[in-house]
């Protein structure tokens, strides 16, 4: 008898737990529901994917959107479009916004926002600071939160977390995984005449040199360890950190960037002058070795876009009062996919990196990987296809990307959340935004 669903998926080479197998995926109510040669099975829709490879859907662990208060950076809108236009289906959104996401109201102000407007999965995270912290444990628990956000350097206002005791209480007070920026705030003041003098972007990296980011992880580890705290290290950038945290794995993930795996110093300020200008700074040719021999032995656990628009004219003021960030969700899959063709990482790890790791460490439900009864996410790429990067491809509100005129191999074809494709052969669909809050399984319900 033939099994009538909403969506067959045929032919496909499927990254799934076994491996990459050719097989049919039947998708009803936007689940798996069989996986396999489905000759007898038929979908209200089908998509062939013949000479195609399927991933499980791609989920991006830190994004900026900006809203609300910076809507002329970049909305909540815009940037999911661009995610699932980089083959992206899920996202977590960082707490500088405006206002600060310290809140129950604060969250649920943009949750409101993200179920009328959200092309892809989504999750905020809620800042971590003395403003809050003997409320963490109740706000962490949330609906739509993916967990709490810190900012030990780099930050503004009640989110910047500078003060060893007032961190000692945020680990203390709750249980999921937190969420760390680690530059040590002091030293970057400290520093901070050497870029006033010489205002050359050059300087960024020595400005915020790898002690200022070593030092701040350090500390936190420790202070982890001594709360006995999941802790999850953000964009870490630089080979001593890497070394320390290899033997600090038991309760630490970490996390790195495109960015940092892609872009090296100092050519890119060269080229891009304060385009390429993030916090932490993407560093050296040894730096960033570091973090490939990081990724093969596996001691990196995610790869993060940090997607951190502003708008061109921000960037262009004169450093270093310009604005560090870029735009990088829906550049994550491409610029990765290129290096799966220049085989610095197999596919199945790049699956590990953007899909089943941001799963299993922040225990996703129902997402990360191709299998019976999970969320029917996949990204569907073709491996072979050769694209250029511009300005114009880019649908945040900012408008440009780092990568612009960077010819790839490996791009983004369709797009598929819970079953409904929103992107297909590179297009976006233009039914009504129908993303949803991600499930965690650490939160009471």
């Amino acid at each position: 008898m033939p099994n009538y669903v909403d969506f067959v998926i045929r032919g496909g080479h499927a990254v799934t737990p076994n491996g990459i197998e050719q097989l049919d995926i039947a998708c009803h109510q936007g689940r798996i529901v069989a996986l396999g040669q489905l000759g007898q099975w038929h979908g209200e829709q089908e998509l062939n994917a013949r000479h195609l490879h399927i991933l499980p859907g791609v989920i991006d662990s830190q994004v900026h959107f900006r809203e609300p208060g910076l809507t002329h950076k970049e909305t909540i809108k815009q940037g999911t479009q661009g995610a699932v236009l980089g083959g992206v289906t899920g996202i977590f959104e960082m707490p500088n916004t405006n206002p600060l996401t310290l809140t129950a109201d604060d969250l649920q102000q943009k949750l409101s926002i993200a179920e009328r407007d959200a092309y892809c999965d989504y999750a905020f995270y809620i800042g971590g600071s003395a403003a809050n912290m003997e409320h963490l444990v109740e706000l962490e628990q949330l609906p739509g939160c993916c967990g709490v956000k810190v900012f030990m350097g780099s930050s503004f206002g009640n989110l910047l977390t500078d003060d060893q005791d007032v961190l000692r209480r945020i680990l203390q007070n709750g249980k999921r995984r937190l969420a760390v920026h680690t530059e040590d705030e002091q030293r970057l003041r400290d520093r901070k005449h050497l870029v006033d003098q010489s205002q050359n972007v050059l300087d960024h990296p020595h400005w915020r040199d790898v002690d200022s980011a070593l030092i701040a992880t350090q500390k936190v580890v420790q202070l982890a360890h001594d709360a006995q705290r999941k802790l999850h290290v953000l964009h870490v950038s630089t080979a001593e950190e890497m070394v320390f945290l290899a033997q600090h794995k038991q309760r630490i993930t970490v996390e790195v960037t495109p960015h940092h795996l892609s872009l090296v110093a100092p050519d890119c300020y060269q080229q891009l002058g304060s385009l390429a200008q993030m916090n932490p700074p993407v560093r050296d040719q040894r730096h960033q070795n570091a973090l490939w021999h990081a990724i093969n032995n596996g001691i990196v656990d995610v790869i993060g876009s940090d997607h951190a628009p502003h708008t061109l004219a921000e960037k262009a003021q004169a450093y270093p009062n310009s604005p560090s960030g870029m735009t990088g969700v829906q550049t994550l899959l491409p610029t990765m996919l290129n290096h799966v063709h220049q085989r610095r990482l197999s596919l199945t790890r790049l699956v590990d990196l953007t899909s089943a790791g941001p799963a299993r460490i922040f225990g996703i439900e129902g997402k990360g990987r191709i299998a019976v009864g999970y969320d029917a996410d996949f990204s569907i790429v073709d491996l072979g296809a050769q694209r250029t990067i511009r300005n114009e491809w880019i649908a945040s509100q900012s408008g440009w990307t780092p990568y612009d005129n960077l010819t790839v191999t490996g791009w983004p074809i369709h797009t598929i959340v819970r079953g409904r494709t929103v992107v297909r052969d590179e297009q976006l669909m233009h039914e009504a935004p129908q993303g949803q809050a991600l499930r965690f399984l650490d939160v009471q319900r």
